[in-house]
């Protein structure tokens, strides 16, 4: 965790009075909050809540389109409850950094968790085979009695995987096995999203601008389309150094430099436009990459396995959760989505956008208001979990 989550709720002061109904009423909440944002001070010491151990263990489960490693996360005891987590885009796996810190509080909070990177979103890829595939892992845990006795789980995806899990929970083979959905700063549209990657526009006429490393993403998809075929592997592998060297908070963190400036060498010997194109990225030109990209939206990202607004919609409760400023995918469009599932009759549906999340990431201190409402957020997901049929 970074020093700016560290400092989430250190930097933020409640009122006495309400920092007492707090302790009491929402403790989990709490406790599970100051552990994701590492505080280790004297509050949390008085929280009425103690981490569950756990262990781990990694399984290989069967897809359509092969097996992934997911890595189990087992309190102590005998555990109701189970969530299944899929990460974004990012080529770590269950040893990522960030990721095992999520699950792990996730498991400590007395959850069987069950973590699965997709090999695809490893690689950088968004397509219909990692919606697929969230499909195929959360159906392979809730028949198996050991990791769901109830045949029932919370579904939780992270980033674009937050846009998929909506998707695969809306499929009938998930339909009556879902306590809750959380997305955390997913989106309901993909091609809405990549276009504000592209331009920068949101839908209300204001910009933000975008993260380079959502749009070196639609890049790399773009690519055989961008090129001459014998460029293609060429202008692919600079685009998978910059996308590994931006990995902040993974192994290649230290690397960032020298891969970049490999990434820059290698542009020596490129022809054009591979050479042109990648030298935007690597210079996270944005201005220059989007109005590239941007004329083949229309071919990228219509399948509707990849678009929550354009497939079936669960029943289950939905949480969603995203950064206020967050500029990979833009925040406007967890409203969006969320009107879009009550339109067609979910309304069950919670959510926040908070200044107390970037993208995935907690961080900042906030005014009292914020924390609460995030610690309201949190508390009503454990509730619903808490009551969900079978508990």
């Amino acid at each position: 965790m970074t020093a700016r989550g560290k400092r989430l709720l250190i930097g933020t002061t409640l009122p006495a009075a309400a920092l007492a109904v707090a302790l009491v009423m929402y403790a989990p909440a709490l406790a599970f909050l100051m552990d994701i944002a590492g505080y280790r001070g004297a509050l949390r010491t008085v929280l009425p809540v103690r981490a569950a151990t756990f262990t781990t263990s990694d399984v290989s489960v069967p897809t359509r389109w092969g097996s992934v490693t997911a890595r189990i996360y087992a309190p102590a005891g005998r555990a109701t409850r189970t969530a299944v987590v899929f990460p974004g885009v990012h080529g770590g796996g269950v040893d990522e950094p960030r990721l095992a810190l999520f699950c792990g509080r996730l498991a400590s909070t007395g959850l069987t968790v069950v973590c699965t990177p997709l090999p695809e979103l490893r690689e950088f890829r968004i397509t219909g085979r990692s919606t697929d595939a969230i499909e195929d892992v959360t159906t392979w845990v809730i028949t198996r009695p050991a990791l769901a006795p109830n045949q029932r789980v919370g579904l939780v995806g992270v980033s674009f995987s937050g846009g998929l899990a909506l998707v695969a929970a809306g499929r009938d083979s998930l339909r009556d096995h879902l306590d809750v959905v959380l997305s955390v700063g997913g989106y309901g549209d993909l091609p809405r999203a990549l276009r504000y990657l592209c331009t920068g526009q949101l839908p209300d006429g204001t910009t933000r601008r975008p993260h380079d490393y959502g749009l070196a993403v639609i890049a790399l998809a773009a690519a055989p389309k961008l090129v001459p075929l014998d460029q293609v592997a060429v202008l692919e592998s600079g685009i998978r150094t910059f996308l590994e060297a931006s990995l902040d908070d993974s192994p290649t963190a230290e690397r960032a430099g020298p891969l970049i400036a490999a990434a820059r060498g290698a542009t020596a010997g490129m022809p054009e436009p591979a050479r042109g194109i990648l030298t935007d990225i690597l210079d996270r030109n944005v201005t220059r990459v989007g109005a590239l990209l941007l004329p083949l939206l229309d071919q990228l990202g219509q399948d509707p396995a990849l678009s929550p607004d354009r497939s079936p919609v669960t029943a289950a409760p939905v949480f969603i959760i995203h950064g206020r400023d967050d500029n990979v995918i833009p925040s406007s469009e967890t409203p969006l989505v969320a009107a879009d599932l009550a339109r067609r009759g979910n309304h069950r549906v919670r959510w926040l956008l908070t200044p107390l999340l970037s993208h995935a990431d907690l961080g900042g201190a906030a005014a009292a208001g914020d924390a609460w409402r995030l610690l309201s957020f949190w508390r009503q997901v454990l509730r619903v979990m808490d009551a969900a049929p079978g508990s």
